[in-house]
């Protein structure tokens, strides 16, 4: 029941995200020359397109933190990869975004890896109480793993975002992704905040919880603020698939980490998720890098174009009488030069 809730919870969730990049870039576009996010302007919360899909974006956020508290997140993340597929067909309807071959067999690359991680996901290690979340995270692993993630951050938006970040898509995406593992974890402990709290327990008097609650805003703010930048300086079909690549590797380092979900796993397991994880990496690359180049005739081998005559005929006798034909090793004039130089 807990594995179909959150398997259904992750289908929805999906949905409801991808669309959301569609919304928001709709929204973004129809500034007119207004303050961009780009530049460090706030027009967009004037746009009511935008409002929507910070609207979807939230009904998903709900149904995927739902899913958190019900399915490990490492069954639960690679379920992302549905976000890239609906955000490419609906932007190529919507924003003239074109799909091109590339593109749809990258879509279901991500959903046959996608697959292949659901069956071989691993196990996340029991915690069934806020005293038992909190013992996790004082684990010197996850403290280490906060800190070099806050530090690479602050490092990203600081210091290479008025640099770079008009000219590589990675800086904002990477300082999404990177708190977004935090944020992951945040929820996991909410889930179990909540579950106490239906079981009757005084969840709201343990302080633990909303702390989780606070630094859940603030994670959630900086992802949106920096999406927001992503989304208006580069293409919608470029940003989608690099943020669930990245999101997706930050989250199941976390969560292997905290929940030590790879500690008890057979190989056959472990062979399964990377091979699914790194499918959808694959996948993800074809649609990306070749997102422009579209599928022509011409590119196609020769024996499968069109009209076209075959280059290397059959093998004719005239054919191997020249080719039978011994070429001079020299020119003739060097040839003549030194027939006079043997007569001398």
């Amino acid at each position: 029941a807990g594995f179909g809730a959150g398997l259904a919870l992750a289908l929805a969730s999906s949905a409801f995200i991808g669309g959301s990049f569609v919304l928001k870039k709709k929204g973004l576009l129809r500034l007119c020359g207004r303050a961009r996010a780009g530049q460090g302007g706030h027009a967009y919360l004037r746009e009511w397109l935008w409002w929507a899909g910070l609207l979807c974006m939230g009904v998903g956020e709900a149904a995927n933190f739902a899913a958190y508290a019900f399915a490990p997140a490492t069954l639960v993340t690679p379920l992302g990869a549905l976000s890239v597929l609906v955000s490419a067909v609906l932007s190529s309807i919507f924003l003239n975004e074109q799909l091109n071959v590339h593109g749809k067999i990258g879509c279901m690359l991500s959903i046959l890896g996608s697959t292949v991680m659901v069956i071989h996901a691993p196990q996340e290690e029991e915690v069934s109480s806020l005293e038992s979340m909190a013992e996790k995270l004082k684990d010197p692993g996850f403290i280490v793993f906060a800190v070099c993630v806050l530090v690479s951050s602050l490092l990203l938006i600081f210091v290479a975002g008025p640099r770079y970040g008009q000219s590589n898509v990675l800086v904002y995406v990477l300082v999404c992704s990177a708190i977004g593992s935090l944020s992951v974890s945040c929820v996991k402990g909410l889930g179990i905040a909540l579950k106490e709290l239906f079981s009757g327990k005084p969840v709201l008097k343990e302080p633990l919880g909303w702390v989780l609650l606070v630094c859940l805003v603030i994670c959630i703010s900086i992802q949106i603020n920096y999406l927001n930048k992503a989304l208006d300086i580069f293409n919608t079909s470029v940003v989608t698939p690099i943020y669930y690549v990245l999101f997706t590797t930050a989250v199941m380092t976390s969560s292997a980490i905290l929940f030590k979900e790879w500690q008890h796993m057979v190989l056959d397991s472990i062979i399964g998720s990377i091979s699914g994880f790194l499918t959808i990496v694959s996948g993800i690359f074809l649609l990306h890098a070749f997102r422009d180049m579209p599928l022509t005739p011409s590119l196609l081998p020769l024996f499968l174009q069109p009209g076209r005559a075959d280059p290397h005929p059959p093998w004719s006798s005239a054919d191997r009488h020249q080719a039978c034909q011994h070429q001079p090793l020299l020119p003739l004039e060097d040839k003549g030069s030194q027939s006079a130089e043997e007569e001398e």
